[in-house]
């Protein structure tokens, strides 16, 4: 008899590995200067929490997310098996994009109310916004509480209103995992598909990281349309740095500085 993992654990425990995984190949990359969006003596001097801390706030994170995800399969599943009936290409498609927009529009909101509601952002946000220079294994670096709310309900939402079975969900969590690392990588690889298919990306979010952007540029981890529509998209621009590397510049304070 052979040894099967069912997908309800893939799910799980699968998206966890590719963080450290793909977290893993950026810090390989990290020596790359030319492509930096900070330099090294930011990321040591302005960011204000250790990496060591760092990564066991996102451990911790991710038992919160495997215990929720456990229990969300176990109260959505059913004892009837697997069907044996597989979605079409279009109802995978037409999940994962449903997925996306609902991911997409709670983080969106619940983001934006904690920059607003200066208790939240003091108490919970702030924590994330302590690495003022991202990095790719800091990706899921939150207050417990934010991880929560954002991510892990999050997450449910978009389980549960997409449709998608456990067998789905193991590659849209994947995806989206792999998705917000590279967001926050702080590197600008040449060939990056994903700046090449999202305008929310690297640079992107990390205008959202520093002082001038901090009220913009809320959307995470797909699509820019919340904030375009509700009018927190800040603009920017790739400069070359002297020294090497990138600078993303906002284009909507470029009088200001």
């Amino acid at each position: 008899m052979g040894f099967e993992v069912s997908d309800e654990l893939l799910g799980t425990f699968v998206p966890v590995l590719i963080y450290w995984a793909y977290s893993g190949i950026y810090v390989a990359l990290d020596s790359f200067e030319n492509y930096r969006l900070h330099t090294r003596k930011d990321e040591d001097e302005k960011n204000l929490v250790s990496k060591r801390t760092v990564v066991k706030g996102v451990l911790l994170q991710q038992t919160i997310q495997a215990i929720v995800a456990i229990l969300l399969f176990t109260v959505t599943g059913n004892d009837d098996g697997d069907s044996g009936v597989k979605p079409s290409f279009i109802d995978l498609a037409r999940q994962f994009v449903t997925a996306m927009i609902v991911l997409d529009t709670w983080q969106y909101f619940m983001h934006r109310y904690m920059h607003h509601n200066k208790f939240l952002y003091k108490h919970i946000h702030s924590q994330h916004h302590r690495l003022v220079v991202p990095y790719a294994f800091g990706a899921l670096y939150n207050h417990p509480v934010e991880g929560l709310l954002l991510d892990t309900i999050g997450g449910a939402l978009s389980f549960l209103l997409s449709g998608m079975s456990p067998r789905a969900s193991i590659f849209f969590f994947s995806f989206a995992t792999i998705k917000t690392v590279d967001d926050h990588c702080g590197l600008w690889l040449p060939g990056n598909l994903f700046h090449v298919f999202f305008s929310n990306n690297t640079a992107y979010h990390d205008v959202h990281h520093q002082l001038y952007g901090s009220k913009y540029n809320f959307s995470q981890p797909f699509f820019v349309m919340w904030d375009r529509i509700l009018g927190t998209h800040m603009p920017y621009s790739l400069e070359k740095r002297a020294g090497g590397g990138f600078e993303v510049l906002p284009k909507k304070v470029d009088k200001e500085n």
